[in-house]
């Protein structure tokens, strides 16, 4: 962290100073963080039809933060993270062994996940306040472990894309033509839903749950309008996640608001601009 406080130091803004505001720098390496890993993620969700998964994922992280404090952990994040990890593997197995669509599966499993939650969060009369500030989200509050966390993740997911990218997207678009293909569709399917859980989770008290799921829909859906090509259509949805996430950083310290809320206003302004311009193409 030395080394990216000495770097920070560099730039021409009064919280970068040296010695101060540390938690500003802190902020600002976890949207840089994040934002690539949304933004490569980003593609494969809108591929595959799942924009609602993340939205499901980040119910069941709340419902394991529930369990982990019922059960008296210091850290929940812990059971939050195990709980969205057998809920994504529950939910790759359920959507391959049965007739029903994706968006009835992400239904059924969201709803209970929420319901589960709220359940657990007000047995014996307790209180549901002490959970909102996860609805919001306060990047402010990143600490460095988690930042280290999220990048290892980061450095997985590109490996994965790199060895695998090809497998991953035939399994999503015609998974019946990838099985015949030799390909392990539920295996493949089930690293990636592990992989979107493990960020929804970690990220969620950062980003807020109420915007979550944009993160992970907008930034893909912007490029999809004006990528020409595969090569294209991840450039785009990565720089205009991080873009869209620095930018919404700086916003969110200068005015007061909510990071989470702001970086989603941002990426919904370019998924605009790459709409209108998109039109324009055509």
């Amino acid at each position: 962290m030395e080394l990216w406080y000495a770097l920070v130091d560099l730039l021409p803004f009064e919280w970068a100073q040296p010695g101060h505001m540390f938690f500003m720098k802190n902020a600002l390496l976890a949207v840089l963080v994040i934002s690539p890993l949304f933004g490569l993620l980003s593609t494969m969700v809108v591929q595959s039809r799942m924009s609602f998964f993340s939205d499901a994922l980040g119910h069941s992280a709340f419902t394991g933060i529930a369990i982990g404090t019922l059960c008296g952990l210091s850290q929940p994040m812990g059971a939050a993270v195990i709980f969205a990890l057998c809920f994504s593997l529950l939910f790759t197995w359920v959507r391959r062994r049965t007739a029903l669509t994706s968006d009835t599966v992400i239904g059924v499993f969201s709803s209970t996940a929420v319901a589960l939650g709220i359940f657990i969060a007000t047995l014996n009369g307790g209180s549901f306040t002490k959970f909102n500030a996860l609805l919001i989200g306060d990047i402010l509050s990143v600490e460095s472990g988690k930042i280290g966390l999220l990048a290892g993740i980061l450095a997985v997911i590109l490996v994965l894309w790199v060895c695998a990218y090809n497998t991953l997207l035939l399994s999503a678009l015609h998974p019946a033509l990838a099985d015949s293909r030799g390909v392990r569709v539920f295996w493949q399917e089930a690293v990636l839903n592990a992989a979107i859980a493990v960020v929804v989770t970690v990220s969620m008290t950062w980003v807020g749950l109420l915007v979550v799921n944009s993160l992970l829909v907008l930034p893909g859906a912007a490029a999809r309008n004006i990528a020409r090509n595969s090569r294209q259509y991840h450039l785009f949805s990565i720089l205009g996640a991080v873009v869209c996430g620095v930018a919404g950083l700086m916003t969110s310290y200068y005015i007061g608001a909510s990071a989470g809320a702001a970086v989603t206003l941002y990426l919904a302004l370019y998924f605009a601009l790459a709409t209108i311009l998109r039109k324009k193409q055509l």
